[in-house]
């Protein structure tokens, strides 16, 4: 039940390669702002399983600027009882280029504890991995442009080149989750418009390549629905496991930077 709440934050830490990063330029920020805010609902069939939000705030880091994005995912109703889930993710990461500079993941999941701080130091390649729990501080070689797991989610949203890529294409970042680099790997499906609570929404449809075998069925069983506006606003998700699907749906949000854009016939 632990990954609804993983599934929310992209499916990143399951999708990776070995291959090298594509390179995707640096760009002013235009898709997201100090005071966004919004929230997922994560559900099994007709149950509810869990919510998640993400906020994203300014703040300052040794001196620098920063955006400083927090997700919380917690599960609720039946499935709380059979396992309780709360996990608190945060990040620092640069205002303009969405490098990051720190990374928090603080999780309890159904007993599953862990407490971690990562420092970036992207000049010298080296992540500083804290591992609270277990009192232990180890430094890591990491890869140029190297994001974590929240940082890359609004990289992605501001740097998706969508200009260059063909239906069917894919393309790859960086990451480092859990002390090890991976190559987070994304397909681009083309565009589709899909309903939801706040109506008909044309979005830009991706593909996760993840992990097959514990808990998806294959490499591609995750679908993301993004809004195809300049807000590119995650607007559901959905995961095959092994045991039936589950979505993760828009449910509320507040203060974008662009208008919200439903289809009105």
């Amino acid at each position: 039940m632990k990954r609804l709440i993983i599934c929310f934050f992209l499916i990143i830490q399951l999708g990776y390669t070995q291959k090298k990063s594509d390179s995707i330029p640096s760009n002013n920020i235009n898709t997201f702002q100090e005071g966004e805010w919004f929230q997922l609902r994560l559900h099994y069939g007709p149950f509810n399983a869990s919510y998640a939000t993400l906020s994203l705030e300014r703040d300052t880091i040794k001196g620098k600027p920063v955006f400083h994005a927090k997700g919380f995912g917690e599960t609720t109703g039946i499935a709380r009882w059979f396992f309780k889930v709360e996990d608190y993710y945060e990040s620092y990461f640069d205002e303009k280029i969405i490098y990051p500079y720190k990374f928090i993941r603080d999780i309890n999941e159904g007993g599953y504890t862990k407490d971690v701080e990562i420092e970036f130091d992207h000049q010298n390649g080296t992540a500083l991995v804290n591992n609270k729990k277990k009192g232990e501080i180890n430094e890591f070689s990491v890869e140029s442009g190297v994001q974590d797991l929240i940082s890359s989610f609004y990289y992605l949203r501001n740097f998706f080149p969508k200009d260059k890529l063909k239906k069917n294409e894919s393309f790859n970042i960086n990451m480092f989750f859990d002390n090890e680099n991976y190559l987070f790997k994304l397909k681009y499906l083309g565009n589709e418009v899909i309903n939801s609570k706040f109506g008909k929404i044309n979005c830009l449809k991706f593909r996760p390549i993840v992990q097959s075998g514990r808990v998806f069925e294959e490499q591609e069983s995750v679908t993301l629905w993004v809004s195809n506006d300049n807000n590119r606003l995650p607007i559901r998700l959905q995961a095959d496991i092994l045991v039936g699907s589950i979505k993760a749906d828009l449910e509320n949000f507040k203060n974008l930077k662009h208008p919200f854009k439903i289809i009105v016939e």
